[in-house]
C-alpha cells in the first residue's frame, strides 16, 4: 500500500496557471507536487498558437518581471513577432508573438521536469481535504492522499467539461482529453458557490486544402522585440501568416443553420468569461457587416495544421465546412478537427482574496479559468501570483498584493 506523501505546496493542473504556480513556488524554495491527469500535456497550448496581443502582451511583460516562464518560452518558440496598434498612441501598443506550439510546450515542460523541487504526479484530484477551515491536502481518484498546507487549484476547462459540436456532446476537458469529475462537488461541500461558463475554439484546417494564392499575407515586424528582458541575441524567424474574409454566401449558410448551434438553441447554459464572439454571434449581431476577417495561423514551424482565428463555432462539422467552402481561398478546405464549444465549472471570484487565497479556507488558492477568466496570459499571471503567495505562507513572508490592476486588484 502506498504511503501518503507530504509536500509544502500542491498544484493541481499542468496548464499555464499550474506551471507558473509550480515554477515560482519551487524557485522560492518550496517542495512542490504538480498533479496532472496527463504529464505529456504539461504547458500545452490548447487553443490559439499565440502569446500576447491586445490587453495581453503587457501582462506577459509583467509576468517576466515577476520571474515567470511564459515570456522566455514565447521568445524561444516565436515564429513571428509583431507590435499591434502601432498606428495609434504608445499606450495601446501591444506585443504579440505567433509561436510554435510544440517548441513552446517543450520549453515549458522541460523547465518543469528538470526542476529538482518539483515532483510530477500523474493522477486525477477528486477532492480537497480540510481541517478547521485550513487546507490539509487532496485525494486522488486512486484513493491516494497527498498532504500539504497549501493547495493551488488550476483546473482550467476540465471541471465537469462538456464539449459541443452541433448536437454532438462529448464529456471532455478539451478535445481528446478526459474531464475532471469530483472537484466541483468537493468544493461545493466546503461551501463554495459554483457556476458554469463556456468558451469556444475554431476548426483546424489542412494546409494543403487552402488556396494560399487567394489569401493576403500578414507580416511581422522587421525589428522584433522580445517579451523577456533576459532574452539575448534575439533573431527569431519572421514566418508569414495570412488572412482571408468571410462573405455573404458563407453568412447565409450560418444564418440558415443558427438553430443547430448549441449557443443559440439554449443547450449551452454557461456564459462566456469575456466577449470573445463565435462566428455565429458575429453574424447574428452584426448583420450590416458584409464580411469578417479570418486569420490563418500555423500551429508550429512548417505545420500542416492551420488555426483559423476568428471562426470560433459550435455549429455541426458539416455546416462549418459548407460555410467555409463559400470563401474562395477555402473552397476545397478539409479539417483536422472541427471547431467546438466547451462548458465547464468555475468558482465566482468574490470568494477569493487579492492574494488568490480563498476567503474561507486558508491555504487554498484558485488560479486561472477556475476563477472565471480566460486566456493563456491571464492564467499564467494568476498562477504566478498564487504561487508567490502560497510560498509566502510556507516561508512566513509578506504576501504580494497588487495595489491596483485590471486582472487582480488589492482594492
Amino acid at each position: 500500500m502506498k504511503q501518503d506523501l507530504t509536500y509544502q505546496t500542491i498544484v493541481v493542473g499542468g496548464g499555464h496557471a499550474g506551471v507558473e504556480a509550480a515554477h515560482i513556488s519551487a524557485k522560492l524554495g518550496c517542495r512542490v507536487a504538480l498533479i496532472t491527469m496527463d504529464p505529456a500535456a504539461i504547458g500545452r497550448m490548447s487553443c490559439n498558437p499565440a502569446i500576447g496581443g491586445l490587453a495581453k502582451g503587457q501582462i506577459v511583460r509583467e509576468i517576466d518581471v515577476l520571474g515567470g516562464l511564459m515570456p522566455s518560452a514565447a521568445d524561444a518558440s516565436g515564429l513571428q513577432f509583431k507590435t499591434l496598434n502601432k498606428s495609434k498612441g504608445r499606450s495601446v501598443w501591444s506585443p504579440r508573438a505567433q509561436v510554435d506550439k510544440r517548441l513552446y510546450e517543450s520549453f515549458i515542460s522541460g523547465s518543469i521536469l528538470k526542476n529538482p523541487n518539483i515532483d510530477i504526479i500523474s493522477g486525477e484530484c477528486v477532492s480537497v481535504l480540510t481541517s478547521k477551515n485550513k487546507v490539509t491536502g487532496v485525494v486522488l481518484r486512486s484513493g491516494e492522499k497527498i498532504n500539504s498546507s497549501c493547495v493551488i487549484l488550476t483546473c482550467g476547462t476540465f471541471m465537469s467539461g462538456l464539449i459541443h459540436v452541433g448536437d454532438r456532446k462529448i464529456l471532455a476537458g478539451r478535445m481528446g482529453e478526459e474531464r475532471a469529475d469530483g472537484i466541483t462537488e468537493s468544493l461545493s461541500s466546503l461551501g463554495f458557490k459554483t457556476g458554469r461558463l463556456k468558451t469556444g475554439t475554431p476548426p483546424r484546417l489542412e494546409k494543403n486544402s487552402i488556396d494560399w494564392a487567394l489569401c493576403s499575407p500578414a507580416e511581422g515586424d522587421q525589428e522584433p522585440i522580445p517579451f523577456s528582458y533576459k532574452t539575448n541575441n534575439f533573431n527569431p524567424p519572421n514566418e508569414l501568416c495570412y488572412t482571408t474574409q468571410t462573405n455573404r454566401a458563407s453568412h447565409d449558410i450560418i444564418n440558415k443553420n443558427l438553430h443547430l448551434s448549441p449557443m443559440f438553441s439554449g443547450e449551452i447554459l454557461g456564459t462566456g468569461p469575456r466577449y470573445c464572439p463565435s462566428i455565429e454571434d458575429k453574424i447574428d449581431k452584426y448583420k450590416h457587416h458584409p464580411s469578417h476577417t479570418l486569420f490563418l495561423e500555423p500551429e508550429w514551424q512548417d505545420s500542416d495544421q492551420i488555426y483559423l482565428n476568428g471562426f470560433s463555432t459550435s455549429l455541426p462539422e458539416s455546416v462549418q465546412k459548407e460555410a467555409l467552402r463559400k470563401i474562395p481561398a477555402l473552397k476545397n478546405v478539409e479539417f483536422f478537427r472541427p471547431g467546438y464549444a466547451i462548458e465547464y465549472d468555475y468558482i465566482p471570484p468574490a470568494q477569493i482574496k487579492a492574494t488568490l487565497e480563498t476567503k474561507d479556507i486558508s491555504g487554498l488558492f484558485f488560479a486561472g479559468q477556475i476563477n472565471g477568466t480566460s486566456g493563456y496570459e491571464e492564467a499564467a499571471a494568476q498562477g504566478l501570483i498564487s504561487g508567490i503567495n502560497a510560498s509566502s505562507i510556507i516561508n512566513n513572508t509578506d504576501s504580494l498584493i497588487l495595489d491596483r490592476g485590471l486582472l487582480i486588484s488589492g482594492l
